[in-house]
């Protein structure tokens, strides 16, 4: 079980590495303005965030319903190969692939969530931060041609298919009904922490979009970029590895630590943009900012809520969802004017303090 697990991470998260880290570069090889990017950006974060409240009423998320998803993940990559000539047409591409993406990863979450212990989750999770190197350092050495990115993306989705259909045999998940889930699955309840993570995924639009873009226009070359993309997810590979302990410990402080850390990234990133060294240091923080915060966050919604799918799913389609489509659109309006990073450190201020407001709720309803 868990060789099949890790290596659908690996090609799942190396399907992710390319989209998001040289899509948008292979879109301003096709001419696209940053706006244009930006807007594109949005098409499959948006469709994560529609596709809960879909399958909250509507659809139970069977195997069924995954295989569909994993075999239209590869089908929208080859339309890409066509539709990237017409911003319209590639516009409704990234909405399938979205949609598809987002039901495959909650899927497969609920079942490593359910079968891996917390100390083993993350030692098989990190070999999708193995799958982004792989491809950070590939595509970083040999700087393909847009069209030839395209490629890329299409195998990694053919990987993901086919590796997609192994994890179904460790399945033993049985999820409420779309009525019983209806009538006891609320968001309202803990509003404050669902705020919270959207507008951290808010503040990261402009490092998954814009952040290869950005060290271009301080003159950094495509292979230190890669570097820097390589070095950050190496980061997450041992806090992946060693995070463990800490998740024995109170969740929503670790919750806590890690955004105020974001912050600080993002402000860094702002205020020093030429140096190489200190955009090396928060790259380093990635550790804390993604890795730690993302599994302390899945392991949290799995411990609210009785249908685990569907909080996955949301977990998903807020954060990466919503949270990324937003996020995503600002970055394409803010990064000609360059304030965006530091308008991103300010929005996650506002997201601990929706941590603060959820901590408070809670003490108090158990009281």
């Amino acid at each position: 079980m868990h060789y099949i697990l890790a290596l659908f991470y690996f090609s799942y998260f190396s399907l992710v590495g390319v989209y998001v880290m040289y899509i948008p570069r292979a879109l301003m090889g096709f001419g696209y303005s940053s706006f244009e990017i930006g807007a594109i950006g949005v098409a499959a974060p948006m469709m994560r965030f529609l596709l809960p409240f879909i399958f909250k009423y509507y659809i139970k998320l069977t195997d069924k319903v995954y295989m569909v998803a994993l075999f239209l993940t590869f089908v929208s990559s080859i339309i890409f190969l066509q539709s990237v000539y017409s911003f319209s047409s590639h516009f409704i591409a990234n909405l399938l692939f979205g949609a598809s993406m987002g039901i495959t990863l909650p899927f497969v979450e609920t079942i490593a969530l359910q079968q891996l212990s917390s100390k083993m989750y993350g030692k098989i999770r990190l070999w999708g931060s193995v799958g982004f190197i792989v491809v950070s350092l590939t595509l970083g050495e040999f700087e393909p041609q847009p069209m030839e990115t395209l490629y890329v993306l299409m195998l990694t989705a053919f990987m993901t298919l086919i590796l997609g259909y192994y994890v179904l045999q460790f399945d033993t998940h049985q999820e409420q009904s779309s009525e019983e889930a209806d009538s006891t699955f609320s968001l309202k309840k803990y509003w404050a922490f669902w705020t919270s993570i959207f507008l951290m995924q808010v503040a990261f639009g402009g490092f998954y979009g814009f952040f290869t873009i950005y060290e271009e226009a301080q003159g950094v070359n495509a292979q230190v970029i890669s570097y820097l993309w390589t070095f950050s997810v190496l980061c997450e590979i041992v806090m992946l590895y060693f995070q463990g302990p800490l998740l024995q410990r109170n969740l929503l402080t670790i919750l806590k630590v890690a955004t105020l850390i974001t912050s600080f990234r993002w402000l860094l990133l702002y205020l020093y943009p030429s140096s190489l060294e200190l955009t090396f240091l928060g790259q380093s923080l990635h550790a804390i900012s993604f890795a730690l915060y993302h599994t302390a966050a899945i392991t949290y919604v799995f411990s609210l809520y009785r249908q685990k799918r569907l909080a996955q799913q949301f977990f998903l389609g807020i954060s990466f969802g919503l949270g990324g489509a937003i996020g995503s659109f600002l970055a394409g309006y803010l990064f000609d004017g360059g304030y965006l990073y530091l308008v991103e450190s300010m929005i996650v201020i506002f997201s601990f303090i929706m941590l603060l407001v959820h901590d408070k709720r809670k003490k108090g309803s158990s009281t």
